[in-house]
């Protein structure tokens, strides 16, 4: 049986990381694999996260298996930390919450509890979005549907055609939106932007589904959870997912977190029954190490103010490196403007190239980016800035 199957083309970020991997150019930059760096070009392990762990090998006394939804310990801390601990959806015990396999487990566990809800569910996705969201819904037998989000003239959100394309759809449609610092582009929806989301869904009886993979590297903790909250607020359902891969720097330890807000309390029990019967049969249980330290730094003052400062440096060099990025091009002879960069949010942005741009600069001067121009801006530091500004002048006046 198996000589009949065909070899599936590889994914191109990850064929462009083994590229670069193998590239010997002394000043190779990476600027295409989603990872936070500093300024030595590692991803380090956070301090607080290093803490952590440390107490955890004293103190773990098992190995032994959790349950479907996780540790209730974990779950209860994040939904504290994403809704903020006084949020009505929790006082009145309208939400289930399930610890996953990161953030892509949260999206794919989402995805089977809507289809189990409705054989007809479209799911409304921005154009454009993370790569991996139309296999994650999709491959769970959900329609996809999209909405205009980015133009790549304007350099903005075409926000007018966004919620034309929002009125289209149907009532009990679902419409996934980017909690912040948006993946790919960067541009993120302003508060008055949300609310007017929030009242043309809530007209047409859609349902909120809120991908917050990026809280605290946008704006702040509290700033980036703004339309997640506003939206939990007012709808009598809604699912969200979050990742601890990026805030807390847990990228390999699958860490991420389901969350399903119910009319009520008797529903949201439910919904959950549905929910971990699904997890039951796709994974069965989670890993446990990541949530663990989560769920210490949450639950230890000093650890939290710890991890909170190192983020609040991590959020801060993030916009700084947009600041002097657009600085050092400005500074050059290129003609074009590059401002777009310093008011976006987060560690990605089109930079606004074409692909056959983006190969030269891989080709000419080992700087890697995928086709569509999508740069992690993390991956900049001063030692490499005029480096690669240089090499964007070079490629644009040519």
């Amino acid at each position: 049986m198996f000589e009949h199957l065909s070899a599936v083309p590889q994914d191109p970020i990850l064929a462009m990381l083994a590229s670069y991997r193998e590239d010997t150019h002394p000043q190779k930059i990476d600027l295409g694999i989603g990872v936070y760096k500093n300024d030595q070009g590692d991803t380090p392990i956070m301090r607080a996260v290093q803490q952590a762990e440390a107490r955890l090998l004293q103190s773990e006394t098992t190995k032994s298996y959790t349950a479907p939804a996780g540790s209730p310990v974990y779950n209860e801390r994040v939904a504290a930390l994403v809704f903020g601990a006084e949020h009505p959806v929790l006082k009145d015990r309208r939400v289930v919450s399930a610890q996953t396999p990161g953030g892509c487990g949260a999206l794919r566990m989402a995805a089977e509890f809507l289809r189990g809800c409705s054989d007809r569910s479209k799911v409304w996705v921005s154009t454009p979005t993370w790569a991996n969201h139309m296999p994650l819904l999709g491959g769970a037998g959900l329609q996809i549907c999209q909405y205009p989000y980015y133009d790549h003239d304007l350099k903005a959100i075409d926000f007018d055609a966004m919620l034309s394309a929002l009125e289209t759809a149907d009532r009990g449609d679902i419409v996934l939106l980017h909690g912040c610092c948006h993946n790919p582009s960067g541009a993120d929806l302003n508060r008055e932007q949300w609310l007017a989301v929030a009242e043309l869904m809530q007209r047409k009886g859609l349902i909120p589904f809120v991908d917050m993979a990026y809280q605290g590297l946008g704006s702040g903790l509290d700033e980036d959870a703004y339309g997640l909250r506003m939206l939990a607020e007012r709808f009598p359902e809604m699912v969200a997912a979050t990742s601890c891969s990026k805030n807390f720097g847990l990228y390999r330890e699958r860490t991420g977190t389901l969350f399903i807000i119910a009319a009520n309390a008797e529903q949201a029990a439910t919904a959950g029954s549905q929910l971990f019967s699904k997890i039951r049969s796709h994974y069965s249980m989670p890993p446990s190490h990541g949530a663990a330290i989560v769920e210490t730094i949450l639950g230890d003052p000093a650890l939290n103010q710890e991890w909170q400062t190192e983020l609040g440096e991590m959020r801060e060099r993030i916009s700084g490196l947009r600041q002097r990025l657009v600085a050092s091009i400005n500074a050059s002879d290129i003609d074009a403007d590059f401002s777009f960069i310093e008011r976006q949010f987060g560690m990605f942005s089109f930079l606004g190239i074409n692909p056959q741009q983006v190969e030269r600069l891989r080709l000419n001067h080992s700087i890697y980016m995928i086709d569509s121009s999508r740069m992690n801006v993390a991956g900049l530091n001063d030692a490499c800035m005029d480096y690669f500004v240089s090499a964007l002048r070079e490629v644009l006046n040519s």
